[in-house]
């Protein structure tokens, strides 16, 4: 037996097993789910799309469990003897004794706690695309749906340019649901595209949301407007303060059923805020336009590096790599670049794409202390990032780190920022841009009409040339970033909440004194912005440890 609630069924499945549709018109989602169960564990979620979290217990207390294929709604488990407990959150399950040094180290890597692990002992959250069967305390966790790039060299601009624009008005419509249509609005391609497409869809004059910010090279607001005044929408700003982080960052902090350390999510919350406050029970939001058709900077910049394999291996070998990577090239200026080219290109991805994770560069030695570092396997997430990596099967090495960027940019982070977030705010949220139809579409598209040469989202760009503004299809990306490091050097209630937060993970055990003091006193004036990351994401931590586990220390 378990002690779970029988059922747990959340987001907006679309069956498309005609037996199953038509159980969910008639009875609701449950029955719908259970028909699809009793047709098979392993492919009940195969045939469902959008977002969705399940859970069913059965009449002889077996569970089945699945969560869509972003992890747009969450879902957690834990086994007790016999018994397989599950909820939405990790914190329904989990206990402030349960928690685990490892799960620190994870987040203060990853800035994020990647799935399965949570924060608690004994507490898994299903990964995106995964089903879970619990049968005579027996647990089985695996895939039901993972990526099949089929690159269709055929393809042809003006006709997939025409499928494509249809399949993001079609994704616009079926989250709107009646109310009041909205969207947030940074004013980059994705959310002036929902914010375009939902007037398409409409006629109405959507609502849009726009967070700005007073300091130099994060703010985005023209663009906003921009995109505001080309579809005519009703825009709403909002600019975010030091005061309002003071204010906020325990609110958001403590909301999150885990330590999470993006740091737009505080923007983000705000956005929300303000669409709740003027009637807003729905926003759309662009996520995903990247990920899928080939946006982040890191796809050129490892394609630059892939071209170091292309040299004959005996040149390479013999020749050029004695030769960059001497001593005396190390101390020329001339070859001091080149060097370091070669250096990045001998590191296999994934691997090569943490060369500059910010925990490693600051040292593990340096920031944490000895007896935490003992109780951690500080190789544990790079063996996370290469099994997801090697998960993906035969792809092109484009194509595997935005499979990749699925799990870890949308699945892990980006996705959970904006659904907790809203649900903080009182708001729900869609995400057009992951709708399965366009993923599908996505999968079918040859690689450079992702990345051409060093153009990136070539064809999502081109497909929108002419509805989109082109000050907006040229701007560089940005989102939400927020100024956190600049503002702390500029005020001081912001800098003593973060100190405070960072002395509280000294007194815990976890982080050095000595790179506290150096922290604030030297670096984050030195760099505000690279070192502001790092405290945002201790701080973080620390506010989440003061509500979730108050006595917690190694």
């Amino acid at each position: 037996m378990t002690d779970s609630p029988s059922s747990l069924i959340s987001g907006t499945p679309v069956f498309t097993h005609p037996e199953q549709a038509a159980i969910a018109r008639s009875q609701g989602f449950e029955a719908a789910w259970r028909c699809a169960v009793q047709q098979g564990h392993k492919n009940a979620a195969t045939g469902v799309r959008g977002s969705f979290a399940v859970g069913l217990v059965d009449t002889a207390g077996g569970v089945f469990m699945a969560v869509d294929r972003f992890a747009i709604e969450s879902l957690c488990y834990r086994i007790d003897g016999d018994t397989l407990r599950f909820a939405a959150r990790a914190d329904e399950l989990g206990h402030a004794a349960d928690i685990d040094p490892q799960a620190i180290f994870d987040y203060l890597y990853f800035h994020h706690i990647p799935s399965p692990r949570t924060i608690y002992k004994g507490v898994m959250r299903l990964p995106p695309g995964h089903y879970a069967v619990f049968e005579n305390g027996q647990l089985t966790v695996a895939p039901y749906w993972q990526a099949t790039f089929a690159p269709d060299a055929g393809t042809q601009f003006e006709p997939a340019k025409k499928e494509f624009l249809g399949l993001v008005q079609a994704a616009v419509a079926r989250e709107l649901d009646g109310s009041k249509p909205a969207c947030f609005l940074s004013g980059g391609t994705d959310s002036s595209t929902i914010a375009g497409m939902i007037r398409a869809v409409t006629g109405e004059r959507p609502a849009g949301y726009s967070i700005g910010f007073e300091a130099e090279g994060y703010d985005e607001m023209a663009y906003a407007r921009l995109a505001a005044k080309h579809f005519d929408v009703d825009h709403h700003e909002y600019y975010v303060t030091p005061a309002d982080l003071v204010r906020s960052i325990p609110t958001v902090a403590t909301f999150y059923d885990q330590p999470f350390g993006n740091s737009s999510a505080v923007p983000a919350y705000y956005c929300a805020r303000m669409a709740q406050q003027d009637g807003v029970t729905k926003l759309l939001a662009g996520d995903g336009g990247d990920e899928l058709f080939g946006g982040n900077s890191r796809y050129a910049k490892q394609q630059v590096f892939g071209w170091w394999d292309a040299v004959p291996a005996g040149l390479r070998h013999s020749v050029l790599e004695p030769l960059l990577l001497s001593n005396l090239a190390s101390r020329t200026p001339l070859f001091k670049k080149a060097a370091s080219y070669v250096r990045q290109a001998k590191v296999p991805l994934p691997a090569r794409m943490e060369l500059y994770n910010q925990l490693v560069h600051l040292g593990t030695g340096d920031m944490l202390t000895p007896a935490f570092l003992a109780m951690v396997d500080s190789a544990a997430p790079a063996h996370h990032q290469q099994a997801v990596w090697d998960s993906v099967g035969p792809a092109s090495v484009l194509n595997t780190m935005l499979a990749y960027d699925w799990r870890y940019t949308l699945g892990e982070s980006d996705l959970p920022k904006v659904r907790e977030t809203t649900r903080l705010a009182g708001v729900g949220v869609g995400f057009p841009m992951l709708d399965t139809a366009l993923l599908d579409f996505s999968l079918t598209l040859p690689d450079d009409y992702k990345l051409k040469g060093f153009k990136l989202r070539w064809f999502f760009k081109e497909a929108l040339r002419g509805f989109l503004p082109d000050a907006i299809l040229t701007k560089k990306k940005q989102g939400f970033g927020l100024p956190f490091g600049v503002w702390t050097t500029r005020d001081a209630a912001l800098k003593a909440l973060a100190r405070d937060s960072v002395e509280g993970l000294v007194s815990r055990g976890i982080v050095r004194a000595e790179f506290s003091r150096r922290l604030f006193d030297v670096q984050l004036n030195e760099h505000p912005g690279y070192y502001g990351e790092m405290i945002w994401i201790l701080m973080m931590l620390e506010q989440w440890l003061r509500s979730h586990a108050p006595k917690f220390k190694l």
